[in-house]
């Protein structure tokens, strides 16, 4: 089934079960004629496609169709949506005297501009948790703060997190075991530590972060991509947060914010912040070209921006 979504202010938009399309009113020169009951040569039976005439009754004409074109899903709403009101456990107030309503799945579904299968990974992305059939988003930097110091949150919330920062085994015995994501858990660590902080000295924050991270794991900074930023020609070198998710969804806004940033990027370091504008048949390479100019700096390749970034 197809669905059209989109608010009074939004630019509509066509989802199947798992796309999302654009519309737009496009014009034909061939006048579009509108036939209750009209057959196709296919669905008629072999007397009526012998030659014999049909009278059919006109019910309205158009000069125009909706036109569908292939768009990434509006997904920036789906986090805004989810964040107005975090659950703060069982135990908290907040749920009974909170003015802010909680959000099903329905409700989702109903406002924000993508299908369903898209806005439901999303979720998954975004390590949303139902509790009691809304789907709050948990606060889980504080939580898996607190489950690392052993100061355990409710049950529904602890198996979330093994869930969400693990994965589940079952032994030939029936016991249930789950093995932590070492990335994940680094990364969430990672971003604790900068969330306070508008620039951290790398060399420290490698060091407390390895530091805070559970005994037997590795960091790495491969393991924040599109979560935090090293400024290499600072010095000392110096890492502060930059999340994907915080950026614009429209490509050229993306790029005009990228670029108001760092000056010059290289693909490298310029690759997780624009990945997801990528649509299926497009390329990195295809939206470096289109929005920034390349140039050779030291030996190396770096893009910066073709218009002026005020």
């Amino acid at each position: 089934s197809l669905v059209i979504r989109g608010e009074k202010d939004e630019q509509a938009v066509l989802c199947s079960k798992d796309k999302t399309y654009d519309m737009k009113i496009a014009d034909t020169s061939n006048m579009l004629l509108f036939v209750p009951g009209c057959k196709t040569p296919e669905e008629l039976n072999a007397d009526e496609a012998s030659g014999s005439v049909i009278h059919s009754q006109i019910a309205g004409f158009s000069n125009n169709y909706w036109e569908l074109r292939r768009c990434r899903p509006k997904l920036k709403k789906l986090r805004k949506l989810l964040m107005e009101d975090p659950y703060e456990g069982p135990d908290s107030g907040k749920d009974q005297t909170s003015a802010v309503s909680h959000y099903t799945t329905e409700d989702l579904l109903s406002v924000v501009q993508a299908s369903e299968e898209e806005i439901m990974h999303q979720l998954e992305v975004l390590d949303a948790c139902k509790i009691e059939g809304n789907g709050n988003i948990q606060r889980q930097m504080q939580v898996l703060k607190l489950f690392f110091f052993f100061f355990p949150p409710c049950r529904e919330m602890i198996e979330h997190i093994l869930l969400s920062y693990g994965r589940k085994y079952t032994d030939d015995a029936g016991e249930v075991y789950f093995e932590m994501r070492e990335d994940k858990i680094c990364r969430a660590i990672a971003q604790m530590l900068l969330q306070n902080a508008v620039k951290f000295n790398l060399a420290e924050f490698q060091e407390v972060w390895q530091q805070s991270v559970p005994e037997g794991m590795t960091t790495r900074l491969d393991q924040l991509k599109g979560l935090a930023l090293v400024d290499k020609n600072s010095r000392p070198e110096t890492i502060f947060l930059l999340k994907v998710e915080d950026l614009p969804e429209d490509n050229q806004e993306r790029f005009n914010s990228l670029f108001s940033v760092r000056e010059k990027w290289t693909e490298e370091d310029i690759t997780p912040y624009i990945q997801d504008l990528c649509s299926e048949k497009q390329t990195v390479g295809a939206l470096l070209t289109k929005y920034a100019r390349s140039s050779m700096q030291n030996g190396v390749k770096v893009y910066n921006s073709r218009r002026p970034i005020s």
